[in-house]
């Protein structure tokens, strides 16, 4: 089970973590209006799309079938799909988690959609063999499938993890997050067959205590000039890793910003413009040039 691209020179794909969110309506989307795709429209905007649900439930393998179908007008897309948080969290997970997982995971590998599975581990998960321990359970329990793992603790940001990783053939999440005390750095590394990149915005005010909330956490929009460093830090990873599949996957999901950020990196990296909804780009003026001027098609599930 691959993700179909076959071999050779790696393809970068930009996208945005979910596409499942009420604000991005009149935004991204049109106002509430039945039968409209959005999944859809985010396959004719990107190549990627990193699958959210996943992390806090297993879907059946019809879900993943539906959305593989959904994405059948674009042949480059790939999803990537986060880890149930029952084996990174909770750690309670059993065969049973196991077997419902590599099935909802198998149904995008079969339908040649299947980008990586992102096993995404809390902020508490310093690096000590015992966590490393933990990491290797879970990569040869889906050995299967090609995996990332993203760390957010600085303890992870050292040559023995990445060695740890290349041995494991799992690729490191590189991370755009506040630069607070604690926080995994922004780093360029490439390890086993693929690249990743996410981006979680630069609201440090919001970013830890209690009084914040996950919109509030991911409230934050890039300008250019904060964009095109990790455009050259990208740029520079495929450079020494030709072969690897790049993933770069805006998660500052707040009113569509990344939506908007991801136009404007997909441009800088691959020179494409898509055409944007029309309500975007009046949301947010800067992202003109990243996009073709005419209208975005509407998709609908019907």
């Amino acid at each position: 089970m691959t993700d179909g691209g076959g071999g050779g020179a790696g393809i970068v794909r930009v996208g945005t973590a979910g596409w499942m969110y009420k604000d991005w309506e009149g935004i991204v989307y049109p106002p509430a209006r039945r039968g409209f795709d959005r999944l859809g429209l985010m396959a004719s905007l990107f190549d990627t799309n990193e699958i959210n649900s996943t992390f806090y439930r297993v879907p059946p393998p019809s879900m993943p079938r539906d959305w593989a179908r959904r994405v059948s007008h674009n042949p480059d897309f790939r999803f990537t799909a986060k880890l149930y948080r029952a084996f990174t969290h909770e750690r309670i997970a059993g065969i049973e988690d196991e077997r419902a997982v590599a099935a909802a995971m198998g149904a995008l590998a079969d339908a040649s959609r299947l980008g990586c599975v992102l096993v995404q581990v809390p902020m508490s998960f310093h690096r000590t063999v015992e966590n490393r321990d933990v990491l290797a359970k879970i990569f040869h329990r889906f050995a299967v499938f090609p995996m990332a793992v993203e760390f957010r603790h600085f303890s992870w940001n050292d040559p023995e993890t990445l060695r740890f990783l290349e041995d494991e053939g799992v690729g490191f999440v590189n991370i755009d997050q506040p630069r607070l005390k604690g926080n995994l750095p922004g780093t360029s590394y490439v390890t086993g067959p693929l690249a990743y990149y996410r981006f979680h915005g630069r609201n440090a005010a919001k970013w830890f205590g209690p009084n914040t909330s996950n919109e509030e956490r991911y409230n934050y929009l890039y300008s250019g000039n904060e964009l095109e460093p990790w455009a050259q830090r990208i740029r520079e990873g495929r450079a020494r890793r030709a072969d690897a599949n790049a993933f770069a996957v805006m998660n500052n999901h707040f009113r569509g910003q990344a939506v908007a950020n991801a136009l404007q990196l997909q441009q800088m990296l691959t020179g494409e413009m898509r055409a944007a909804p029309e309500s975007l780009t009046a949301t947010y003026p800067a992202i003109a040039s990243a996009t073709s001027p005419s209208a975005a098609p509407q998709k609908t599930l019907f």
